[in-house]
């Protein structure tokens, strides 16, 4: 048994398409397949050129998954691939330009694509900036939400332009456009350099302690995914935690709103959000700015 979406000029068979992907909110490969294809159009400036890592659950999200990379052998032509270095050799990987591609990958069971910080004509030059808020058990998302805001307001100080993402997990992205030009290792060590301050300035609350056991109820300021070969979850993913929550991008303003929540939003309910506040990232690729020569 097979079913068709169409997604703009393809037409794309999801097989097995009342598979359970989400046993508790009841969803199935064909809703996973049906959100790519609403939302794909709005995740394509996200995702144009960028290789992708994609997260594979092929018994649903209580069974086990893997993040895949390598293009598998029986993926059909159309599907984008690009071949990045890797230590040792190199990989060829998925580039998804257009709905169909993440409709196809919804039909071989992947939940949530994850997306590099940088282009494939540059692979070593990021154009985003990303500072996760990541809170330890028992920190309240209030506390994640001020963190969030006190960082975009350095970054503006410091002549960027921060957007807000609730992840659809436990925390908040604030994610800067960049002009490309620095290396990983550069924006890396500024952003760094940023973290390392608000940490001084707020240490009751934030930490950059990489093991879990060290950060107490802090909220953990990461910005390891500023690297050559990391990822992130893609505006409008959908999260494999059990009522399918999506990372959904925010108003700068929302970040003040008491009743929001990092998974706010899932594959149930964001069609009303996208259909009342559409893409509040809208021409964020024109926002992008220089890195500058220290943070604010």
């Amino acid at each position: 048994m097979s079913a068709t979406i169409r997604a703009g000029r393809r037409s794309v068979a999801i097989s097995h398409p009342d598979k359970v992907m989400f046993p508790a909110a009841g969803l199935t490969k064909l809703d996973v397949a049906r959100h790519y294809e609403r939302v794909g159009p709005l995740m394509k400036p996200y995702l144009r050129d960028r290789p992708l890592t994609f997260q594979v659950f092929p018994g649903g999200i209580e069974a086990d998954g893997f993040y895949m990379k390598s293009v598998p052998r029986h993926f059909p032509d159309w599907i984008g691939r690009v071949q990045v270095a890797k230590r040792g050799g190199t990989l060829v990987q998925v580039v998804a330009s257009d709905a169909a591609t993440l409709v196809y990958l919804a039909g071989q069971n992947m939940i949530t694509p994850h997306a590099w910080l940088s282009r494939a004509d540059r692979p070593r030059d990021p154009d985003r900036l990303i500072v996760d808020f990541d809170p330890s058990p028992g920190a309240g998302f209030a506390a994640v939400r001020a963190a969030a805001r006190a960082c975009g307001d350095r970054l503006r100080d410091a002549g960027l332009a921060p957007h807000a993402m609730v992840t659809g997990s436990r925390g908040v992205h604030v994610v800067c456009p960049l002009r490309r030009g620095p290396d990983f290792g550069t924006v890396h060590a500024w952003t760094r350099a940023l973290a390392e301050e608000m940490v001084a300035d707020d240490p009751k609350n934030l930490t950059l302690e990489w093991k879990r056991a060290d950060r107490g109820k802090r909220i953990y300021v990461d910005v390891n995914r500023i690297n050559y070969a990391q990822h992130a979850v893609a505006p409008f993913g959908v999260r494999a935690r059990p009522q399918a929550p999506v990372a959904m991008p925010i108003a700068w303003d929302e970040l003040s709103d008491r009743g929001l929540k990092p998974d706010r939003w899932t594959i149930a309910n964001c069609g009303e959000r996208i259909d009342e506040a559409g893409d509040p990232w809208r021409g964020f690729g024109r926002r992008a700015r220089a890195l500058p020569k220290r943070p604010g």
